[in-house]
């Protein structure tokens, strides 16, 4: 158990540095919109940019190993999974009191 939870572990740092160095190497969206006002088409303002190249093709599939292990790291880690995982679930339930101690004694008259 402890060498899948180190497994996924390591595949789950890797591929964040992977995703962070993908998405540092694209161009940015936002160095389209001078040439779009200037002297470039108006569909580059709206992002018409075509088919994903292969830079956001594989940051989409690092994005995805990542969140995947992210789900895998949760279900290895977490204590205890049995069929009930509540928030409620570790709250253990209090006794009712009995019913004589719970009934309202009867009130007194106050004099006037």
């Amino acid at each position: 158990m402890e060498l899948l939870k180190s497994l996924v572990l390591i595949v789950n740092v890797l591929s964040a540095l992977v995703t962070i160095v993908l998405v540092l190497m694209q161009h940015g969206k936002g160095a389209d919109m001078g040439a779009a006002f200037g002297s470039g088409s108006a569909g580059s303002l709206f992002g018409s940019s075509g088919s994903a190249n292969f830079l956001s093709r594989s940051t989409a599939a690092c994005a995805t190993v990542f969140f995947a292990s992210c789900l895998g790291l949760v279900l290895l880690t977490t204590p205890g999974r049995g069929t009930d995982l509540g928030v409620m679930s570790d709250v253990k339930a209090v006794a009712s009191a009995p019913a004589a101690a719970a009934s309202v004694p009867a009130q007194s008259k106050i004099p006037e």
